[in-house]
């Protein structure tokens, strides 16, 4: 890309306008000391999968100037709660018995899988609630590791199958506040939405709460890769439970 970049902008005249510099960003050497403006799209699935945050902040620091001009600047990390029995038997619950075979060992793996996939937004049970804003300006690498609470209010009677994590982006200091969203009630886009089906399936009532918290950090083998924790407990008039769930997006 970075070759047709240069060529594109030579072919049209600009050469002496733009400057296409093909490396990593943490070994090319730029012809200037600071920069005015840092534009990258460098979100993943479910926000920090497979993400290039971390080279972001790394020329932010480095090249940036002061009062500088991060691209996106803001991103918003939501949860939700849905039902979805249809997919789960037929992905999930498939597993227990293939063609005569017991193969659960598989269901025990495909569980620990966050699916990114497109979720319809009649779906959704409950409320969706913001978990974290990141403010790409002024964040450390250390951020993306993170513990939150969360309650999610059942807005009819229904199950509850999996939580379904989305995200916002934010463009705050464009003369004209942009953005877009990746959630279920949104235009779609290639980022979907990220779905952790629960061991269990919850019956919820309309004003309950389902309560808990979620932990989020790279994974320590390879740092592009996320580990997520779920605690999750629901104290209603058909279903108690509580739980704490793995997730492993790789």
């Amino acid at each position: 890309m970075a070759d047709m970049a240069k060529e594109i902008v030579e072919t049209n005249g600009l050469s002496n306008v733009i400057t296409v510099l093909k490396g990593k960003i943490e070994e090319i050497d730029l012809p200037v000391t600071h920069v005015d403006v840092i534009i990258s799209e460098w979100m993943g699935y479910f926000l920090l999968f497979e993400n290039m945050l971390n080279t972001v902040l790394y020329a932010r620091d480095k090249w940036l100037i002061h009062n500088g001009i991060v691209l996106p600047d803001k991103t918003s990390l939501y949860l939700t709660a849905i039902e979805d029995a249809e997919y789960k038997e037929d992905k999930i619950e498939f597993w227990n018995k293939v063609y005569g075979f017991d193969m659960s060992c598989i269901k025990k793996q495909a569980m620990m899988e966050p699916l990114v996939d497109t979720v319809d937004q009649n779906q959704i049970v409950t409320n969706c609630l913001l978990l974290k804003t990141m403010d790409i300006s002024k964040m450390v690498a250390g951020d993306v590791s993170f513990t939150v609470p969360f309650k999610l209010v059942a807005e009819r009677n229904d199950y509850i199958h999996a939580f379904v994590a989305y995200f916002d982006v934010a463009f705050t200091k464009c003369h004209k506040l942009m953005g877009f969203s990746t959630g279920p009630r949104s235009k779609t886009t290639h980022w979907k939405q990220t779905v952790l089906y629960l061991e269990d399936v919850l019956t919820i009532c309309e004003g309950e709460a389902l309560v808990g918290s979620m932990s989020v950090e790279p994974n320590k083998k390879n740092p592009r890769d996320i580990d997520i924790m779920l605690k999750y407990s629901l104290n209603g008039r058909r279903c108690q439970v509580s739980r704490t769930q793995y997730y492993k997006m790789r």
